[in-house]
């Protein structure tokens, strides 16, 4: 498909989307950035397949967009080969750095003239250098030293044109794609633009930063770099220059006398408390956001963060719990918890208590430490949407915050495990009189409940039989499953009906063609004629039909 008819294809075909006026998103930038991508695909010779070196440098070359789909599956063994995952967590390292004097020009755009008279130096040599924002290292006119992270210069548009694409991209897909043979794609592209707007906003950033210090203001070992709000804004961050040194640094936290062992634990511990106490916790917690200074674990960058209800947080804490006591009833009941349903509200409730029952009997022979928590809840994720039912975005973010995290602990603590260690969370944080307010309220709940089915459920008995005894009473009911073999047989009756109208045709023709009748063509009559084409056309049709479906 050339390029032209590729960008034809995509501009008729209806996929049109409400554009961002804030980005200038609109058909010409469309056509423009679409054939940049193409060129690039072109490039690396997309349709003859990748090596996994290949593949990490074409989202390299495609943008900053592209690049964190790269991260994201950097972390998802379950998705791509892990020759592949290994290669592209090579994206969480350092991008080529943007000259200084673009750099200069840009917080010139933000501050103006305040610029000299806000910070006495900044240091060329930057600090880090990503796909969204640079780093660089700086001195306030008050003396205090500081990081300054500013956002490059037309990133946000150039992510916004690349979402607005994938949306256009996404709609057509799901035209042709049935919701049990993967993940709704249009919902993936709209958590990809809730999470670009979140992480391209530093001004959040800063608010997440302040966040997070109060909530962690009494731990010990947890901090978070100071951060300056009144010289944020959307487009830079200025906040407390951190000397630390990085998690991945073994030999240097050795011998600065360290305990691995110990820093792992507390990493997984308190992230429990930021996911169970908390309700707000860090979303990407890989390597390169944590580091180590005076005895803290210090996070770096906020800017993807979660949150959790009240009623989400019990929920996640009863899954956990139940999988470390590998309690079928109790995972399923937390599971179905949190069952949204899709396709108006039909759950497959017998597929999907059968599915978890396999599970559990898969890791039920596990220890516990032994568990791939990551591929858990990816097995978990594929259950659930199988039988029609998926969980809220909050709790996906927490699965895959906890298999990044897992991640990048797993050298640190490598006998122990999320769960273990989330379990004994839950246990040292709740005293025996907490244990019994929970359990207080939770009968109080359930006969609130029950009280109140049993009420509706005599007002509604009394209504029905009121209407049987007038012969008023009809019965609507959906057999749950029964989608798949109606839809069998639907298909069936019409390849039948199609063969009683090609034997009819082949028929009627036959007998039109021993008449005298005129004109003829080939030697019968053209009726005739048309009525043999017609059916071998038709026959062809249910043949290829008949293979393509089988």
């Amino acid at each position: 498909m050339g390029e032209n008819t590729l960008l034809k294809y995509f501009f008729s075909s209806g996929a049109d989307i409400d554009p961002e006026d804030r980005f200038h998103l609109n058909r010409r930038t469309r056509t423009r950035r679409l054939k940049e991508i193409y060129s690039i695909l072109q490039k690396h010779r997309f349709l003859k397949g990748f090596t996994p070196e290949e593949f990490r440098a074409m989202l390299e070359d495609l943008g900053p967009s592209f690049v964190k789909i790269g991260q994201t599956l950097s972390t998802r063994s379950e998705i791509l080969p892990k020759a592949y995952c290994d290669e592209l967590a090579k994206l969480q390292m350092e991008c080529d750095p943007l000259p200084f004097d673009q750099i200069l020009a840009a917080i010139d755009d933000i501050y103006g003239d305040a610029r000299s008279e806000l910070f006495s130096h900044i240091d060329p040599t930057p600090l880090g250098s990503a796909s969204l924002a640079q780093v660089h290292k700086a001195r306030l006119a008050s003396g205090e030293t500081v990081a300054v992270k500013i956002q490059r210069p037309g990133v946000k548009a150039t992510m916004a044109q690349d979402i607005d694409i994938m949306r256009m991209v996404a709609r057509l897909a799901s035209r042709y794609m049935k919701d049990e043979q993967m993940l709704d794609m249009r919902d993936v592209v709209e958590e990809l633009w809730a999470t670009f707007l979140e992480e391209t906003d530093f001004a959040r950033e800063a608010a997440n930063l302040q966040e997070f210090a109060q909530n962690n203001g009494q731990v010990a070992f947890i901090d978070c770099p100071k951060v300056y709000p009144e010289l944020c804004s959307e487009y830079v961050l200025v906040m407390e220059y951190i000397d630390g040194i990085p998690i991945v640094a073994a030999d240097r936290l050795r011998a600065a006398g360290y305990d691995l062992e110990e820093i792992g634990t507390k990493i997984l511990d308190n992230y429990a408390t930021q996911i169970l106490d908390h309700g707000f916790f860090h979303a990407d917690p890989h390597p390169g956001n944590l580091l180590i200074r005076n005895g803290k674990i210090v996070y770096i960058d906020l800017g993807i963060m979660g949150r959790l209800s009240p009623r989400d947080r019990a929920g996640f804490g009863n899954i956990i719990q139940a999988v470390g006591m590998e309690n079928a009833k109790e995972l399923k009941d937390a599971l179905m918890s949190f069952a949204i349903a899709r396709d108006n509200g039909a759950i497959d409730h017998p597929r999907f208590l059968a599915d978890l029952d396999l599970l559990l009997k898969d890791y039920g022979s596990c220890d516990v430490a032994d568990i791939d928590v990551g591929q858990f809840l990816s097995d978990v994720l594929t259950l659930t949407r199988a039988s029609k039912v998926t969980l809220p975005s909050s709790i996906t973010s927490v699965s895959r915050g906890i298999v990044t995290l897992e991640g990048t602990i797993a050298p640190f603590i490598p006998n122990e495990n999320v769960v273990s260690i989330i379990n004994a969370h839950i246990r040292h944080s709740k005293s025996s009189q907490d244990k019994l307010v929970e359990a207080m309220e939770e009968l109080a709940l359930a006969l609130r409940s029950s009280s109140k089915g049993a009420f509706e459920a005599a007002q509604y008995s009394g209504e029905s039989l009121k209407m049987l005894s007038r012969g008023q009473l009809k019965m609507n009911m959906e057999v749950i499953g029964s989608d798949a073999p109606l839809s069998r047989l639907g298909m069936i009756m019409n390849r039948l009906t199609m063969g009683i109208i090609i034997a009819g045709l082949f028929i009627g023709s036959s007998m039109l063609s021993l008449s005298t009748m005129e004109p003829r063509l080939l030697g019968v009559p053209i009726l005739a004629f048309f009525g043999y084409l017609g059916a071998a056309v038709l026959s062809i049709w249910v043949v290829v039909d008949i293979y393509r479906r089988k």
